[in-house]
C-alpha cells in the first residue's frame, strides 16, 4: 500500500473512530452498568451500534427492525425501513466504509501482523450472499411468522448471531451487572464462541463479518449501483494498471464493477489511481 493510500486509509479510521465516540457518549453506562434511555435511544444511527451497548444513545436499524416488524406498532416499522431505504439510496455502503464502529474494530484487528492473510478463496463469491440469507431468515422471516402468544417476534439475528452485539452489549453489561453474571447460560457462551471466531477471522480475513454476514451491509448494497453518492470511472483516463483492485481489501476490480455490491465506499481504488480516473 502506497503511503497516498495509507494516509487516506488512517484519515477515515479518524472518522470511524470519532463517530463511534459520538453515538457511544453515554460514557456513564460504562460506570453504572446501565443503558441510556432518554429520547435520542429512539433514533436509528445508520451503522451496527448495539443497543445494548451501555455507551449507545440510539437504536441499531437491524434491532429496531426485528423488534418492531412482527408487532402492531407498524409506523415505527415504516420509519426503520424508510431510514434505511434513504440512507441506501444517499450513500449506498458508504456507511460501512466510513460510520459502522463494529467495521472499524474488523479493520484494526486485520492489522494485527500474521503470517499469510486471506484475500480470497474457492467459495468466496458464494459465501459472500449468505449475509442476504441472513436477512431475509433472521431478520426479517423469523421475526414475523415466529412469534409469542401476544403475536411479538424476537430479534433473532440480534439473540442468536451478532456478535457485534455481544462485544459492544452482552459482555459489557455481564461484567458490570452482578445480577446477570449468575444468569449467565448456554446462549451466552455461544454468542462468545461467535465473538472469538469473528476475532480470529478479522486478523486473517478483511471485514469476515460485513463480507458474509452483515444483514445492515446486505440492505445497502443492493443501492450501490444507484446511490447518489457513487464512483464513476473515466474511462478515457485509465491506462487499465491495476492499482485500484489491487488497493481494493473487497476484492473487487473497480474497472470492471466499479458499483459493485460489495464495495464499502472506503475510497481506497481513487487514493490509489496515478491516472485520476475514478472520481
Amino acid at each position: 500500500m502506497d503511503k497516498k493510500t495509507t494516509k487516506q486509509e488512517w484519515r477515515r479510521h479518524k472518522i470511524q473512530a470519532l463517530w463511534a465516540l459520538l453515538t457511544n457518549s453515554y460514557l456513564v453506562g460504562f460506570l453504572q452498568g446501565k443503558l441510556y434511555k432518554g429520547s435520542l435511544k429512539n433514533l436509528c444511527l445508520p451503522g451496527l451500534n448495539c443497543y445494548s451497548c451501555p455507551g449507545a444513545i440510539g437504536a441499531c436499524p437491524i434491532g429496531a427492525m426485528q423488534a418492531v416488524i412482527g408487532s402492531w406498532n407498524f409506523k415505527f416499522a415504516f420509519y426503520v425501513a424508510g431510514f434505511l431505504m434513504f440512507l441506501g439510496a444517499l450513500t449506498g455502503r458508504l456507511v460501512c466504509g466510513f460510520l459502522c464502529p463494529f467495521g472499524l474494530i474488523q479493520e484494526l484487528l486485520h492489522k494485527i501482523p500474521f503470517p499469510k492473510k486471506i484475500g480470497t478463496f474457492k467459495g468466496d463469491l458464494l459465501l459472500r450472499k449468505l449475509k442476504y440469507v441472513i436477512l431475509a431468515v433472521f431478520v426479517l422471516l423469523l421475526p414475523l411468522f415466529l412469534v409469542d402468544v401476544l403475536g411479538q417476534g424476537a430479534p433473532y439475528f440480534c439473540k442468536l448471531i451478532c456478535p457485534a452485539g455481544t462485544l459492544e452489549g452482552g459482555i459489557p453489561m455481564v461484567l458490570l451487572n452482578k445480577s446477570m453474571r449468575s444468569a449467565v447460560g448456554w446462549l451466552y457462551a455461544w454468542k462468545n464462541t461467535l465473538l472469538i471466531l469473528t476475532v480470529a477471522l478479522s486478523i486473517l480475513i478483511y471485514r469476515p463479518f460485513c463480507k458474509y454476514i452483515c444483514p445492515l451491509g446486505a440492505i445497502y448494497s443492493v443501492f450501490n449501483p444507484i446511490s447518489v453518492f457513487r464512483y464513476r470511472l473515466d474511462k478515457e483516463k485509465c491506462t487499465g494498471c491495476g492499482a485500484c483492485k489491487t488497493a481494493c481489501k473487497m476484492q473487487i476490480d473497480p474497472v470492471k464493477q466499479i458499483n459493485c455490491l460489495e464495495c464499502i465506499h472506503c475510497g481506497a481504488c481513487k487514493a490509489a489511481c496515478p491516472g485520476k480516473a475514478i472520481h
